[in-house]
């Protein structure tokens, strides 16, 4: 089939949403080259972290032990990332540096994480 002829079929269906003779003819050179897939390529981006559980209420034990905890210390204790530690500080556990000195846990996270431990 010509280009001319897939790209008259495409407009006919798709009407003002079909794309530019341009683009097709690009489709098709690139059929015929062999280096068109309908197959969605793997993203090469970053991965999401998974965080466990217990790291995250050992996490929260040794912040409330000491709120001037830094996170370089979490680290060396619990053996995980940087940005692990973070993530769990700022997303999990919803905490944020109020100051220089450390971290303070906002009253609504505390009721929170009071109900899921109750709820176990």
């Amino acid at each position: 089939m010509a280009t001319k002829e897939i790209h008259a079929i495409l407009i006919q269906t798709l009407r003002e949403h079909a794309p530019s003779y341009a683009t097709v003819k690009n489709w098709v050179a690139q059929v015929k080259r062999g280096d068109f897939s309908t197959c969605v390529p793997l993203c090469t981006g970053r991965h999401k972290t998974v965080i466990i559980p217990e790291f995250i209420d050992q996490n929260h034990n040794l912040t409330l032990e000491d709120h001037r905890n830094s996170a370089k210390s979490v680290v060396e204790q619990l053996g995980i990332s940087r940005e692990q530690v973070g993530s769990m500080i700022h997303e999990d556990l919803d905490m944020r540096k109020h100051s220089a000195k450390g971290f303070r846990k906002s009253p609504n996270a505390e009721k929170k994480r009071q109900r899921c431990q109750s709820s176990e």
